[in-house]
C-alpha cells in the first residue's frame, strides 16, 4: 500500500468565539486515488480543506493534527504553508470566473504562479511553461488561450485555465473544490476524465469536495459524508452507495433526480451510419419528433392532452442576432408553450437555451419570425401592449445572489415588480408580498431580511416569489437549480411543479441537467449550436433518442451509482466521438 501524502486527524474549526464549525474530521489521502468530501451547504467541506493550507480569514480557530509527508501544516509559520501551497497542494477554486483577474490575460495570471515556484525560467521558458500547462489541462490552442482575457473563454475553458494554474508547482496533491459546479453535461463530463487522468499520470492525490453524488460516483474512489460539521459515514465509493449506513447518506442520495427510467445500451453499435432508428441532422434542419417513437395511441394521447391546454406562448421560425453581421445566434426556432405544462430546453453551453429564454421575454433582439405572448406578437407590439405582454412574463435566474438587490429587502425585490406594472397601494403590495412569501414556503415576516440572511435555496424561493408577482401566464426557468445542492434543488424542484399546479402557468425550463427536465418537463427540446436537433414527449427522447447529439448529452449526464456511471463513462466516449 502507498504511503498517504497527507494524514488529517481529529480536525476542528471556529470562527471567533462561537461554537466549532467542523468538529472531529479525520481523512487521509493517498496518490493516484480520489477522496470526495460531500454534504450540503454548511456542512464544513470547504472550510475543513482550506483550514489545512491557512487560508481561512484570520479569525478562524484551527486545531487538531493535519500532516503532509509528515511534516505539521496545523499552526505553521506563513512562510512554511506558502511553501506548501502551490508546490505542495495545488488549489481548483470553485468559480474560476471570480477566481481569475479579468484585467488580466490568462497567461499573465498563470505566470504569476509559475515564477512562485523559481525554475531558473527567462521569459521564453515561462511562456513555453505556460503553453505545457495548458495543454496538459486539455486545451488545444494554448496560444489563444494564454493571450485571452477570462471573460473571451467559455466555462469549461476557464476551468481547465485553472486547473492548469494549479499544476504550475508541480503538486502532489490537489484540492478541487466543486469544479463542475453550473458546468453543462459534457464540459462536466470532460473536466471529471481530465481530473481522472491528472490523478493516474502524476500520481495526484486529489480532495474532491462537491454536493453532486454523481460526480463522487464517477470520479472518487472514497467518501466522506459530513453534516453540520460532523463526519457521519465514511467507506469507499462501491460500499456507500450500495450500503449507506447513515441516514443523512441515504436521503442525500434519495434526493438525486433519477436520469434513467430503465438501462440505456453502453455503447453504441460499431457502425454508427446502420444503428436503428438513426436520423440525420444537418446543421439548418428542422426538428426531429421524438414522438413518433411512441405507439400511435400514446403519442394521440399526448398530443389530446397538449391540444385540450391554452396556448401561452409561441415561437416561430424565430432567429437571434447579437451582432449587425454574421450569422444568427439561433435561427428557426418554432416552439409552442401551454398553461400548466413545461417546455424544457437542453444543450451544452452556447447552444442557444439562454438566448430563447430572453427572445420570449423580450431581451433580446429578434431578427426574424414572431414571439407571441397571450396571442400578440412582442415584435410588433408597441407602448402600453408591450409593457402588459411583458409583464404576462417572469424569469427566474440562475443564481439568486446575483438577481437579488443585496441592498434591498426581500419584500422590496418581491413587490418590485407590483410597483412597475400594477400599480396599488402600499397595503395591497404588503398584503401580496406576504401570500407569495406563503405560496413559497417562506415565513411573511421575512420580508425584512437582507439577501444575505437567507441561503442559497430560500433566496431561490424568493426568486421564484418576485417572478410570480404579477401572476405570469408564462414562466422561464434559467437554470433555477444548477447551483443548489442536491437536497435544496429537490425541494426547489417540488416547489415549482406545487405552483404550477396552483397558478397554471406554463413554464420554459432552461437546464443542462436532463435529470431536472425528466422530473419536471412534460416535453423537451434538444438545442445544438442554435438549431433544434430533436423534441418530443420527455419519455420518449430520454428513453429513446434518435440523435447521435442527444444520445451524447445522456451519457455525458453522471448518475449516482458507481457501476451504471462506470459503463457511462465509456459510452460518453464512444458517442463524443460519433457526435464530433
Amino acid at each position: 500500500m502507498t504511503e498517504p501524502l497527507l494524514e488529517v486527524e481529529g480536525l476542528h474549526v471556529a470562527f471567533g468565539d462561537a461554537e466549532p464549525v467542523v468538529r472531529d474530521v479525520s481523512f487521509s489521502l493517498t496518490p493516484g486515488r480520489v477522496l470526495a468530501l460531500v454534504g450540503e451547504s454548511g456542512s464544513g467541506k470547504s472550510v475543513s480543506a482550506m483550514s489545512l493550507l491557512g487560508l481561512l480569514p484570520p479569525e478562524a480557530r484551527v486545531s487538531g493534527s493535519a500532516r503532509f509527508r509528515g511534516e505539521q501544516l496545523i499552526g505553521a509559520d506563513a512562510e512554511r504553508l506558502r511553501a506548501v501551497r502551490g508546490a505542495g497542494i495545488g488549489v481548483v477554486f470553485q468559480e474560476p470566473m471570480n477566481s481569475f483577474t479579468p484585467v488580466l490575460t490568462i497567461g499573465t495570471q498563470i505566470a504569476e504562479a509559475v515564477r512562485a515556484h523559481p525554475a531558473g525560467l527567462d521569459r521564453a521558458g515561462v511562456s513555453a511553461r505556460i503553453d505545457d500547462l495548458l495543454r496538459s489541462a486539455g486545451l488545444r490552442d494554448p496560444e489563444r488561450i494564454r493571450k485571452a482575457y477570462p471573460h473571451e473563454l467559455s466555462g469549461g475553458q476557464l476551468q481547465r485555465a485553472m486547473i492548469a494554474m494549479s499544476l504550475a508547482g508541480d503538486p502532489v496533491a490537489l484540492i478541487a473544490d466543486e469544479p463542475t459546479t453550473a458546468l453543462d453535461v459534457t464540459v462536466q463530463a470532460g473536466i471529471l476524465d481530465l481530473l481522472r487522468t491528472l490523478g493516474r499520470e502524476r500520481s495526484l492525490a486529489v480532495l474532491l469536495i462537491t454536493h453532486d453524488m454523481g460526480v463522487v460516483a464517477d470520479v472518487a474512489d472514497e467518501v466522506l459524508v459530513m453534516r453540520r460539521g460532523d463526519p457521519v459515514e465514511r467507506g469507499s465509493v462501491a460500499d456507500v452507495f450500495a450500503h449507506p449506513q447513515a441516514d443523512y447518506t441515504r436521503e442525500l442520495l434519495a434526493a438525486v433526480p433519477a436520469l434513467e427510467a430503465r438501462p440505456a445500451s453502453a455503447t453504441p453499435a460499431a457502425d454508427p451510419e446502420t444503428r436503428p432508428g438513426r436520423q440525420d441532422a444537418a446543421p439548418g434542419t428542422r426538428a426531429v419528433s421524438s414522438d413518433a417513437s411512441l405507439r400511435p395511441a400514446e403519442a394521440s394521447l399526448a398530443e389530446t392532452s397538449r391540444a385540450s391546454r391554452p396556448l401561452v406562448a409561441q415561437l416561430r421560425d424565430v432567429a437571434v442576432r447579437y451582432a449587425r453581421r454574421g450569422d444568427p445566434t439561433v435561427a428557426g426556432i418554432d416552439l409552442e408553450l401551454h398553461a400548466g405544462s413545461t417546455l424544457g430546453l437542453v444543450g451544452e453551453s452556447g447552444s442557444g437555451k439562454s438566448t430563447i429564454g430572453r427572445a420570449l421575454a423580450g431581451l433580446v433582439p429578434v431578427v426574424a419570425g414572431s414571439v407571441e405572448v397571450d396571442g400578440s406578437d412582442l415584435r410588433t407590439a408597441r407602448g402600453r401592449r408591450l409593457r402588459e405582454l411583458r409583464s404576462r412574463v417572469g424569469i427566474v435566474f440562475q443564481d439568486p445572489a446575483s438577481s437579488l438587490n443585496p441592498r434591498q429587502t426581500i419584500g422590496w425585490s418581491i413587490a418590485e415588480p407590483l410597483l412597475v406594472h400594477d400599480p396599488r397601494s402600499a397595503e395591497d403590495r404588503r398584503a401580496r408580498v406576504e401570500e407569495l412569501l406563503r405560496a413559497v414556503q417562506l415565513d411573511p415576516s421575512w420580508a425584512g431580511r437582507f439577501p444575505h440572511q437567507l441561503s442559497g435555496g430560500q433566496r431561490q424561493r424568493v426568486a421564484v416569489a418576485r417572478a410570480l408577482a404579477l401572476r405570469p401566464a408564462v414562466l422561464i426557468a434559467d437554470e433555477p437549480t444548477s447551483a443548489l445542492d442536491v437536497t435544496v434543488q429537490a425541494a426547489v424542484l417540488e416547489l415549482l411543479a406545487t405552483l404550477q399546479d396552483e397558478f397554471g402557468f406554463g413554464m420554459l425550463l432552461v437546464s443542462h441537467d436532463l435529470a431536472v427536465v425528466r422530473q419536471l418537463a412534460d416535453e423537451v427540446v434538444v438545442l445544438n449550436d442554435g438549431r433544434i436537433v430533436e423534441r418530443g414527449r420527455t419519455e420518449a427522447v430520454l428513453d429513446d433518442p434518435q440523435q447521435d447529439y442527444t444520445r451524447m448529452l445522456l451519457a455525458a449526464a453522471p448518475v449516482a451509482d458507481p457501476v451504471r456511471q462506470a459503463e457511462r463513462r465509456e459510452a460518453w466516449r464512444a458517442w463524443e466521438g460519433v457526435a464530433s
